[in-house]
């Protein structure tokens, strides 16, 4: 179920808890558990309506202006029933948690034998070492390009990668990926000591998923971390190609969840 990140924001906020579909039948039940980007959300509710019979107060719910633009949505695939679904936020990804979680002894063995089933299984062949040495060596680099090196295609590394971030062991970026603290200890166990020139993550908060545009934007500006988004006025980040609305929305809850803002604008002729 594709949810816009402007919706998902909203849907977090407590402002959005229904969306419309057009499906041929429901591809959600309730208790469904979607994992996005900002974290797990439930399913609390699946009916068919009629789009004649939504309701004002309901396409408010469903982040629309109005019945009349929600029901212009759903134009399209008119031959399908509408179907109304109740949403709200159920926490953070429990995968976050796992990532951070460092393997110790018999967890690291057992995940190595999981690695090798995944291997096992696979048609292309091994592919969980590559795959894992390729995101350490090469961290934030686009899927392409690490699909490329490895010879393979793009969709098929990305289902892969899932397969991987399923068991803690690596986390998606706006770009990119890297290796979970779980990951790097897999990787050095394995490689029987740690890697000293391993890249670091900049110290401080990592900046939440805000979209390619924004984070290729930010880190030419050296912006890594909330620590440094804080430096800088919602003004001098908006000025920034690639930095729109929904960018700096996620930006400003990031902020505000820590008790912080983004800097004052400054005045003119300030110093």
């Amino acid at each position: 179920m594709m949810i816009r990140p402007d919706t998902l924001a909203a849907i977090k906020a407590g402002d959005v808890d229904l969306a419309f579909r057009r499906w041929d039948r429901p591809r959600v039940v309730v208790g469904t558990r979607l994992r996005t980007r900002v974290g797990l959300l439930e399913v609390t509710s699946v009916d068919k309506v009629a789009p004649s019979r939504i309701s004002a107060e309901e396409a408010r719910r469903a982040g629309a202006k109005s019945v009349v633009e929600l029901r212009r949505m759903l134009e399209a695939k008119a031959d399908r029933p509408v179907w109304r679904v109740g949403l709200r936020h159920a926490g953070a990804d429990p995968r976050e948690q796992l990532r951070a979680s460092v393997p110790q002894g018999n967890e690291v063995a057992a995940i190595r034998e999981r690695l090798d089933r995944l291997d096992r299984a696979s048609a292309v062949g091994p592919w969980t070492r590559a795959t894992l040495a390729i995101i350490d060596r090469l961290p934030t680099v686009r899927a392409p390009e690490l699909a490329a090196e490895l010879g393979r295609d793009t969709p098929s590394f990305k289902r892969d990668v899932r397969k991987l971030k399923e068991l803690g062991l690596t986390e998606s970026l706006d770009i990119g990926y890297r290796l979970s603290p779980r990951g790097a200890a897999v990787v050095d166990a394995e490689a029987g000591a740690p890697r000293l020139d391993r890249p670091t993550a900049p110290d401080g908060t990592p900046l939440p998923r805000i979209g390619a545009p924004a984070t290729r934007a930010l880190r030419a500006e050296g912006i890594w971390t909330l620590e440094q988004v804080r430096d800088r006025s919602e003004e001098e980040l908006a000025a920034l190609h690639g930095v729109g609305p929904i960018a700096l929305r996620f930006l400003r809850e990031a902020l505000a969840e820590r008790g912080w803002a983004f800097a004052p604008t400054p005045t003119p002729g300030s110093t």
